[in-house]
């Protein structure tokens, strides 16, 4: 990766993320706030030009790859569908708003607002101020699955700048996934991209079943990369 400029996520087979270009990393903990949640920086990391990020969940260096995945019977054969957003998503209409689903969850629950959650908010999208609850509670989900869409048809997403934030959930006394920003390139083992998206959950607890991307298995296994406290 020595030299590449262009942000960019490449997946080795039964090995780590590597990221390339100068992505910004953070450590971001999901915080209740109210009725809904929030992110809360965590601990500081270290700032590298590229970068190798564990996937196999065994790292004693998290989120740094340390090579456990070469001995510990570690399978990342992906197997994620390859079909496009657009193909996989169901769509909720609204008098307001329509809602694309395509039920991709990492578990992070910012659909749910401080007064209902995004469904509930669609439903009733005739209200501006419900409306715009919708607006944010989708736009704030850090997998991608769902997309705010305009009666005109102009789908609304957030201007994130390429960046990766390593996910704590210590409510849920777990450590959360890998939420990729901006419209980063994830290049799978076989040389193809899988489609460019503002926003996806990437797994790192090695436990998905719907590898490269996040099924919430870190959640119903209590994965914990020793730092799911989430203190700085």
């Amino acid at each position: 990766m020595e030299g590449e400029k262009r942000p960019r996520i490449r997946i080795l087979a039964d090995g780590p993320y590597l990221v390339g270009g100068g992505v910004p990393l953070s450590e971001q903990v999901i915080t209740p706030d109210g009725n809904g949640y929030r992110l809360v920086p965590g601990r500081l990391l270290a700032r590298t030009e590229s970068y190798a990020l564990c996937r196999c969940g065994g790292t004693k260096t998290p989120p740094f790859c340390d090579g456990s995945h070469a001995t510990n019977g570690f399978s990342g054969r992906e197997t994620a569908s390859r079909r496009s957003y657009e193909d996989r998503a169901e769509i909720e209409y609204g008098p307001g708003l329509d809602l694309l689903d395509d039920d991709r969850c990492a578990f992070a629950r910012f659909c749910h607002r401080e007064a209902g959650d995004v469904w509930e908010f669609v439903e009733e999208s005739d209200d501006p101020h419900k409306k715009r609850e919708a607006i944010i509670g989708s736009n704030e989900c850090p997998s991608g699955r769902l997309v705010a869409v305009e009666k005109d048809g102009r789908r609304i997403e957030p201007d994130y700048a390429p960046s990766i934030e390593v996910a704590q959930d210590p409510e849920n006394e777990c450590s959360a996934s890998l939420f990729v920003k901006g419209g980063i390139p994830v290049e799978s083992t076989d040389g193809t991209t899988y489609e460019v998206r503002n926003r996806v959950a990437l797994c790192r607890c090695g436990r998905s079943k719907n590898k490269p991307f996040c099924d919430m298995a870190h959640v119903t296994t209590g994965f914990d990369d020793g730092h799911s406290e989430g203190r700085a």
